[in-house]
């Protein structure tokens, strides 16, 4: 058996993991755990995501984790260059794909115009869009929604089981059971691991017992604020901000942040914590990743139903929030006096709507610019958060950064190194450990706290490095 990463190898972004199994003398399963999107430098972004390294027709099953882009968003692609096996996610996920990846290709439209118009001399081919809308919506046939708990049987050699993450409305982490040379062995892949007492959603559910596990390691060096500490940051950024009569600008994914930061701020305006500032979303995208919400309360833990549900009460709407749909609404706040909360995609501020209100608004001494999420390497929501940089380039201009730059990391939907150690600690049989999904900074000291603590062996493959298990 080998593992070969393709992405989020050494990063964060852009995860698809293929795990190829002899399940017969001479006869080899392929399967690829996610197949995201590479998010950083366009140029860089454009030329990792454009080709694959593998060929695409020899892939026999994916199986998706959750539904952020940098897990799901190159299935469009492997669709487009003729793969037409099965995607298994569980049914919460596959709504939010639908959705999800619409808005994909959209935004690959988009972003080719923007190749055609400043990069045509680059050293990057640019052949149209990365994957249409059109080509989006018709890969949606692959996927397959499942269960929680059941067994799915992937391809030869390969069953698994889908275990939720807690990291956002349907993720999963993953249970294989995988057949070679007649002999089972049990393979674990926590994907995107999230973290207790997140609002919404259900805490992640320990992993049984594997003897290799595939581990995230995002935050494997740091640990974050207190999960109950987020409301009163957010609160004190709006206070202050409104007494100054300005706006409040949160980059935030339209997926899971946007929801959990919707649903603070109604249980703060509920308990007269904030004063009656407009909420704007302006994100069609997060309306319509709403709208799923809603559809799978599944997935949703006992304060949910508790403060809300049980009441006949819509968590994500209220009086203070409005949601936009068109350009016309979004150009329209910017000559919008405040106070006003503008939340806007993308979380990393890489595309959508975000960027338009951060160069109009990133220059008022007035205004908060506040951080709800984690910024990868060579982002421009990185370039924002880092205290080191004065001036950030937006549309080929640069802005000073004027604005108050507030980050809240107690948002932030994956584990930190204290919950990744527990997680890891508690699975029985345990004896190697492939770390992905983190940078070297955050990767190097999680593996040698499990390798001093756990005496297990810890690997940090390098993009399309073959292991052989």
């Amino acid at each position: 058996m080998k593992f070969i990463s393709h992405g989020a190898a050494q990063e964060v972004t852009g995860t698809c993991h293929e795990l190829q199994i002899e399940h017969a003398p001479g006869k080899i399963s392929r399967v690829l755990l996610d197949c995201g999107l590479f998010q950083g430098r366009r140029e860089e972004a454009a030329q990792k995501n454009a080709t694959f390294n593998f060929q695409v027709t020899d892939i026999d099953a994916v199986v998706l984790s959750h539904s952020h882009m940098d897990h799901v968003g190159r299935i469009p692609l492997l669709y487009k260059k003729g793969y037409r096996g099965p995607v298994y996610c569980t049914y919460a996920s596959k709504d939010l794909a639908a959705v999800m990846l619409r808005d994909g290709g959209y935004i690959q439209e988009q972003d080719e115009e923007f190749f055609q118009k400043h990069l045509k001399d680059s050293m990057i081919a640019f052949d149209g869009p990365l994957y249409t809308q059109e080509d989006a919506a018709a890969c949606m046939k692959l996927f397959r929604g499942e269960n929680y708990g059941d067994w799915i049987n992937v391809c030869p050699g390969l069953r698994v089981q889908l275990f939720d993450a807690g990291h956002i409305i349907g993720s999963a982490q993953l249970l294989m059971e995988v057949t070679e040379g007649g002999k089972t062995r049990h393979i674990g892949f926590s994907a995107d691991l999230g973290r207790s007492e997140l609002p919404i959603i259900r805490d992640p559910v320990p992993m049984p017992p594997v003897e290799l596990l595939i581990c995230e390691s995002t935050y494997g060096n740091r640990r974050h604020e207190d999960i109950g500490e987020a409301k009163n940051h957010l609160q004190a950024a709006i206070v202050r901000t409104a007494e100054r009569g300005g706006k409040i600008i949160i980059p935030a994914f339209s997926l899971e942040r946007t929801q959990e930061i919707v649903y603070d701020l109604h249980v703060l305006w509920d308990a007269k914590k904030i004063p009656p500032v407009p909420i704007i979303i302006d994100s069609p995208l997060a309306s319509s990743v709403t709208d799923v919400f809603m559809k799978h309360p599944e997935c949703y833990d006992q304060e949910m139903f508790a403060q809300f549900l049980g009441r006949q009460h819509n968590p994500f709407q209220f009086s203070l929030v409005r949601y936009t749909d068109s350009v016309e609404e979004s150009k329209a706040l910017n000559g919008t006096p405040g106070p006003m909360i503008i939340m806007a995609a993308s979380g990393m501020c890489e595309a959508g709507r975000i960027r338009h209100h951060l160069k109009n608004e990133i220059g008022n001494p007035k205004n908060t610019i506040l951080a709800v999420g984690y910024m990868a390497e060579n982002t421009l929501g990185r370039r924002v958060v880092d205290p080191t940089v004065g001036a950030i380039k937006i549309f080929d201009q640069m802005y000073p950064k004027k604005a108050e730059i507030v980050s809240i990391d107690a948002y932030s939907g994956h584990a930190d190194m204290d919950d990744l150690d527990g997680y890891v600690a508690m699975i029985d049989g345990l004896k190697k450990v492939i770390l992905v999904h983190g940078e070297l900074e955050a990767m190097q000291p999680f593996a040698q706290r499990l390798n001093e603590k756990l005496g297990v062996e810890v690997l940090t493959p390098k993009r399309e490095e073959e292991i052989i298990l």
